[in-house]
């Protein structure tokens, strides 16, 4: 679970901080800095499986730079609990303005507690061992994580643990036009706007097909005539999710749609629930998502967050939610709302709802969709 996130320099996110609980639910106006912070996450995800260099458009390009600073310098401070160790992970990069894609990481550090677990300090990377005495010092790439290069032993388990956390983490504002149908390989990881849902689906099958049944279960209220959902294939290596339907009440006529045939809001609704049912972590979850209202009905995303705030209350999971929905404010805003605001066009700054003045009144939307909040 994240408990704190700090960013300075990016976007609009300068000497920002902010604490997290089990269910969070990030309002303000746009461009206040709610995608920027998700941004964050999933560019540190990103690093942590080793997949992207630092500069990538999906981690942290120049253009990132909070453009009124004149720090070249980037900090992200990820504080995560695990298990019963308290995580902290400090990246820090460094840029040229001046030069296009020209950037390296100056430093990177995981503690859990007093205890270090690695440090890679301008290309020397010294590792610890669980117990926080000194293993091997070498030399890494400062264009990508050291810390996602480290293989699992049985003396870093702390450091294992921690990265296997945050690589499991899911950060994503599904966009439903972007998802076909077909699936040509298996994929571990949703990506950022939720395109490669198929490929990711495949593979969540395959680890835990008990949670299939689940997913119908919760789909059949919501989904009218909806009867299955399976993979199928149509090539040698490839599979198309397909959508079965009944047309007409009892054991009326049924028959099969492609996955990409059908409606956005179908297929947001199923991806939603996918999404708590399908958890690659054990039981628990750590869910960012950008506007999970889009593309969907109130009737629709009312038992979605009734099963979301269950899971987060019985489990080790988590969700961080960024809304502009009425609904959304008004069910999940007066507990667990964070308002980030900008005063002329300056850094973000966050501040919980229950520390507004929030009057009687109105519901709570009214009062965000008016502008009432921006005393405290």
């Amino acid at each position: 679970m994240l408990k704190r996130v700090y960013v300075h320099n990016y976007k609009c996110l300068v000497n920002f901080e902010l604490r997290l609980g089990e269910v969070n639910l990030l309002l303000g106006p746009n461009g206040s800095g709610k995608t920027a912070l998700l941004d964050v996450v999933y560019a540190v995800r990103q690093l942590l499986l080793g997949e992207a260099k630092v500069t990538e458009a999906s981690c942290f390009p120049s253009g990132a730079l909070t453009m009124w600073q004149h720090d070249q310098v980037q900090v992200v401070e990820i504080d995560a609990v695990v298990g019963d160790d308290n995580f902290r992970y400090r990246l820090e990069i460094e840029h040229n303005r001046f030069v296009k894609r020209s950037a390296r990481i100056r430093l990177e550090r995981l503690s859990a507690g007093d205890t270090a677990l690695f440090s890679f300090d301008d290309g020397n990377v010294q590792l610890y061992r669980d117990d926080g005495s000194k293993g091997p010092l070498y030399t890494s790439d400062s264009n990508e994580s050291a810390l996602a290069r480290v293989l699992p032993s049985s003396s870093n388990q702390r450091l294992s643990a921690f990265v296997s956390h945050m690589r499991s983490v899911i950060v994503t504002s599904v966009c439903p036009p972007l998802i076909g149908a077909e699936s040509h390989q298996e994929d571990s990881v949703l990506d950022r706007h939720a395109s490669n849902f198929v490929n990711w689906y495949r593979q969540a099958l395959q680890f835990n097909p008990s949670a299939a049944g689940e997913h119908l279960k919760a789909l059949k209220p919501i989904l009218d005539g909806f009867v299955d959902l399976s993979l199928q294939q149509s090539g040698l290596d490839s599979r198309a999710l397909m959508f079965e339907v009944r047309h007409g009440t009892g054991d009326g006529f049924k028959y099969w749609l492609r996955f990409n045939q059908l409606s956005e809001g179908q297929k947001a609704v199923v991806i939603l629930y996918a999404l708590l049912h399908f958890r690659s972590a054990g039981d628990s979850l750590v869910l960012l998502l950008d506007e999970p209202d889009n593309y969907v009905g109130l009737a629709e995303i009312q038992p979605w967050l009734d099963e979301l705030s269950l899971l987060c209350g019985d489990t080790q999971s988590q969700a961080v939610l960024c809304s502009h929905h009425p609904e959304l404010i008004d069910y999940l805003g007066p507990a667990d709302g964070v308002m980030l605001r900008r005063v002329a066009a300056s850094a973000t700054i966050p501040v919980p709802i229950s520390e507004c003045n929030v009057g009687q009144s109105l519901k709570l939307s009214e009062q965000v969709a008016r502008g009432w909040l921006d005393e405290s």
